[in-house]
């Protein structure tokens, strides 16, 4: 059976649910799944940096060394900043690390991990999300010779994906989204959704 696409699905007509824009079962799935594989993937940069896991975060440098863990005094985003950003921005970058970009940064990916992990307020996700990939993406300066890609590299393949699941209600798929979406804070600011 062949539904149009303005008519809504949904059990509560004025809510629209991810069933009204992606009509697969399947496709749903996938989408959930990308959903929380990218939300996983913010939540870990924050406990890997947070607790030294030893990940992108390494190892302390020598035995006895100090930790390079957030709750250890490790700085997150002070020495990428500083000493890894390149191209055009270098110096503007160096010059804004602080602890406060430590507390912004780690305070994204620790909200957008968590938010699109459970499916909510996706939208606000995205624009966060995206905003932090950009930057990393600016700091990284993909232009330079002996980058993977000019244009396209992993930073921007995270903010059409999380762009995408806001856009596709993906939290409404294994994911508090439907609920989230049926509060009242939600429906007068449909921005949160």
């Amino acid at each position: 059976m062949a539904i149009h696409p303005e008519v809504s699905t949904s059990t509560h007509p004025a809510t629209l649910v991810e069933d009204d824009l992606v009509t697969s079962a399947t496709g749903r799935r996938v989408l959930a799944t990308t959903r929380l594989a990218t939300g996983f993937i913010f939540l870990w940069a924050f406990l890997d940096k947070t607790f030294g896991l030893h990940y992108s975060t390494g190892a302390p440098v020598t035995e006895g060394s100090p930790s390079l863990a957030w709750i250890d005094g490790g700085t997150p985003s002070q020495g990428f900043m500083k000493f890894a950003a390149v191209g055009p921005f270098k110096d503007t970058f160096a010059s804004m690390a602080s602890p406060l970009t430590d507390w912004l940064f780690m305070l994204g990916m620790l909200g957008v991990g968590v938010a699109v992990m459970l499916g909510v307020g996706l939208r606000v996700s995205a624009v966060a999300g995206s905003l932090l990939m950009l930057l990393m993406w600016v700091a990284e300066w993909p232009f330079i010779q002996g980058s993977t890609n000019p244009l396209i590299d992993y930073h921007v393949i995270y903010a059409l994906v999380l762009i995408l699941c806001a856009t596709l209600l993906a939290g409404d798929t294994w994911g508090l989204g439907r609920r989230w979406a049926k509060l009242s804070f939600v429906q007068k600011f449909r921005w949160l959704r």
